[in-house]
């Protein structure tokens, strides 16, 4: 079955054993996998030991590292505003601070080179309740590093996250408007949007900046009582099959990544991620 757009999969969605990821994401017919966590470890915290042995077994399995998913900027930012309680925060194993962030981008680097990625994930800072008061902050600082980033011929691609300053399409387009760097791009996640409270399609997907998407994520919820509600993807809120239609129209040819979120039947997280990552087949067939 030919796909309109090749996929992957964040491989700790599969499980926290990158051996037992692999083998699912292959079984699936992925060929791609994006590194947020392996055996429990962020990534920013593996040894060169353990990415040498991460990469051995993706090898193994014909999987191409296709992004660093950091937690760049996934953190407060010093004396902004109160944060905006209504998110949770996920740090997926990361514990890292501001003062963290100089470091972890150089660190990213080395990782990126050290897997055969140019792609590194950031965010925009934990949202707070007054966003525009970081604003110029946001974009001094997004722009340093993907002025590191292009040293290293490196792209530092920006996702819209519910729970940070970047959230939705119009945020992420306005912001990558104003910093304006060539090395930073957007992942763009239309579920985040739904919970930060906009319609991904076709409101959200109208004001990409397209010449600046280089990556997808791929998850599927619903809103209940101000939360998401994780579902397999292709059944929730979402319009996957209007907005993966409309970006193969668009010229998309990046990389479509799961980012299964669902806990699955009875909590088995690893059958959620081969159930959701058999109908991200069947979205991207026609």
């Amino acid at each position: 079955m030919d796909l309109r757009l090749p996929i992957a999969a964040i491989t700790d969605e599969f499980s926290p054993d990158l051996e037992t990821a692999c083998a699912a994401m292959a079984s699936v017919g992925m060929r791609g996998a994006e590194l947020r966590v392996l055996w429990g470890k962020n990534i920013m915290d593996l040894s060169d030991e353990e990415l040498a042995r991460a990469k051995s077994i993706l090898d193994a399995h014909g999987l191409q590292v296709v992004g660093i998913a950091s937690p760049l900027l996934k953190c407060t930012l010093p004396d902004s505003p109160p944060l905006d309680g209504r998110f949770e925060h996920d740090v997926f194993a990361s514990a890292h601070t501001y003062a963290d962030q100089p470091r972890l981008m150089r660190r990213a680097a080395e990782i990126a080179h050290l897997m055969g990625t140019r792609l590194i994930r950031v965010f925009s800072f934990w949202r707070t309740l007054e966003p525009e008061k970081c604003f110029g902050r946001l974009i001094e600082i997004l722009n340093e590093f993907a002025e590191q980033a292009a040293r290293e011929d490196l792209i530092l691609g920006l996702e819209n996250e519910h729970a940070c300053h970047v959230g939705t399409a119009s945020e992420a387009a306005r912001v990558l408007a104003a910093a304006g760097h060539p090395n930073l791009s957007l992942v763009w996640d239309p579920a985040n949007a739904f919970v930060a409270g906009e319609e991904p399609f076709p409101e959200g997907f109208d004001q990409l900046p397209f010449g600046k998407v280089a990556h997808v994520h791929a998850k599927d919820c619903w809103m209940k009582g101000g939360k998401p509600q994780w579902v397999p993807l292709g059944t929730g809120a979402v319009d996957w099959k209007g907005q993966l239609i409309a970006l193969v129209e668009r010229g998309y040819g990046g990389w479509v990544s799961l980012e299964t979120h669902w806990p699955g039947p009875n909590g088995d997280k690893l059958q959620a991620s081969v159930i959701c990552g058999w109908n991200l087949r069947g979205l991207l067939s026609w």
